[in-house]
C-alpha cells in the first residue's frame, strides 16, 4: 500500500490529537523549563527506557502534519491550549508545514507563553517558515527574553530567515512517512537495517556500502546548543587517526533538518553560545572528517531506540543520546540509548569497545527506575 494512502487512512482529527496529547501524564520540566525531570527520581532525564512520553508527543506531531495545510487554522488554535504539550506540538507542526498564516499567532506565543520550550518551538517555526516579516520582532526577543535558550533559538531563526534556508520538502516527507510499527524494533544481534541519509553537504550515504569493509559507529547528537555534543565532536577530531587505523567509519546524526545540521558542523552562523569560551567555527570547518547526517524526523533513530522528542535539553524536546556499533558483517553489536544528556560511552570508550570487541558498557550514572 502506498505510504500516502496509508497516511490518509491513519489520519486523526486535530481535536482528537489534542485530546489524546492533553490527557497524557508527562514527566515534568525543571524550574527553568530546560530539562525534563524524572518524576520518580527527581533528577534530569528519564530513567525508564520503556517510557512512552516521546512517542505520544512524536506521533502527535506526525498526525498533525498528516492532517496538513487544510487544517492549519485548527492546528493554530492549539497555540492557546491549556496544555503546554499541545502548544509545543502545535508550533512544531506549523513550522514543518510552513504554515505562514500562523506567523502572527506564533509571535504572540513568543511574547506571552510562560514555558521556554513552547516559546523556543515558536521561534524555530518562524525560522522554518522564512518569516521575513518577523525579523525585527525576533531581534527584539534576542535582546529581551529571559531565557538564554529562547534567545538562542531566535538567533538561529533570524539567520535562517535571512539566508532563506527554511524547512525542506524531505523533512516534511519524513514526518508524513513515519511508521510507528518500526519504532524500537532493531535489537543487538540483528542484521542492521539498511538506510540512506544525506549529510550536511547533500551527499547521500548508504549504510550497506560499508558491509564487509568497515566497522560503523552511529552517534546521534542532540543539536548545536548541546555542550556535551560539542565535547564529543572535539574528541572525534582528535582521534581521526585512531579510528582510521581501527577501520571504523563514524557517522554523527542529528534529528533535525538540513539547516540545523549545518549549524552543528560550523557551516553557517556561529551563535553566541553561553557554554563556549572560544570560537568553534573555523576549527570545525577544517577538522570535521566524518559525515554528519540529517536524520529528518528521527525516522532512522527511532528504529534503534534513539527516541525523538524523549525529553527536553535546552528548551526543545529531542532524542535520547544513543550510540550504535555495527560490525563489518553488518550485525549490530551494541545499542545504547542514554537516560540523560551525559549518559553514553565517550568517544574513546566507543573506540575501545570496537578494538576489543567487548560491548558490556553501562554508564556509571545511568538513571535506573526503582532507585
Amino acid at each position: 500500500m502506498p505510504m500516502e494512502k496509508k497516511a490518509e487512512e491513519n489520519t486523526k482529527s486535530v481535536t482528537e490529537i489534542f485530546r489524546e496529547l492533553a490527557a497524557h501524564t508527562f514527566h515534568p520540566l525543571n524550574e527553568d523549563n530546560s530539562m525534563t525531570i524524572d518524576k520518580d527520581l527527581n533528577t534530569d532525564g528519564i530513567a525508564g527506557l520503556d517510557n512512552n512520553d516521546w512517542e505520544i508527543r512524536f506521533l502527535a506531531v506526525r498526525d498533525l502534519v498528516r492532517v496538513g495545510t487544510d487544517e492549519t487554522d485548527a492546528i493554530t488554535e492549539g497555540l492557546n491550549h491549556s496544555s503546554p504539550h499541545v502548544r509545543q506540538v502545535s508550533a512544531k507542526a506549523l513550522g514543518i508545514l510552513r504554515a505562514t498564516e500562523a506567523i502572527t499567532d506564533l509571535e504572540k506565543v513568543i511574547e506571552n507563553d510562560s514555558i521556554a520550550v513552547v516559546r523556543s518551538q515558536a521561534a524555530i517555526a518562524l525560522g522554518q517558515m522564512e518569516a521575513k516579516q518577523s525579523l525585527e520582532f525576533l531581534k527584539k526577543v534576542v535582546e529581551n527574553d529571559p531565557s538564554k535558550d529562547v534567545r538562542h533559538q531566535c538567533e538561529l531563526a533570524i539567520y535562517q530567515i535571512e539566508n532563506k534556508m527554511g524547512v525542506t520538502a524531505k523533512n516534511l516527507k519524513a514526518w508524513k512517512s513515519l511508521d510507528e510499527t518500526t519504532f524500537e524494533t532493531v535489537k543487538t544481534g540483528n542484521a542492521a537495517p539498511d538506510f540512506q541519509l544525506e549529510d550536511t553537504e547533500g551527499i547521500t550515504w548508504q549504510l550497506s556500502q560499508f558491509k564487509n569493509k568497515k566497522w560503523v559507529a552511529l552517534i546521534w547528537v542532540f543539536a548545536d546548543w548541546c555542550p556535551v555534543c560539542h565535547g564529543e565532536f572535539h574528541d572525534l577530531m582528535e582521534m581521526k587517526d585512531d579510528f582510521g587505523k581501527a577501520g571504523v567509519q563514524v557517522f554523527t546524526l542529528e534529528m533535525h533538518d538540513t539547516y540545523r545540521g549545518r549549524v552543528m558542523v560550523g557551516k553557517e552562523l556561529e551563535p553566541e553560545y553561553w557554554f563556549a569560551e572560544e570560537s568553534f567555527k573555523d576549527a570545525y570547518t577544517n577538522r570535521i572528517w566524518w559525515p554528519h547526517l540529517t536524520d529528518c524526523a528521527g525516522a532512522v533513530g527511532a528504529k534503534f531506540g534513539a527516541d525523538p522528542m524523549a525529553f527536553a535539553v535546552h528548551a526543545e524536546y529531542i532524542n535520547r543520546p544513543t550510540t550504535v556499533i555495527i560490525d563489518p558483517d553488518g550485525i549490530i553489536r551494541f545499542i545504547y540509548p542514554g537516560t540523560f544528556w551525559g549518559d553514553r560511552p565517550t568517544i574513546e570508550e566507543t573506540l575501545e569497545m570496537i578494538k576489543n570487541e567487548q560491548f558490556d558498557f553501562e554508564h556509571p550514572k545511568k538513571l535506573k527506575t526503582g532507585n
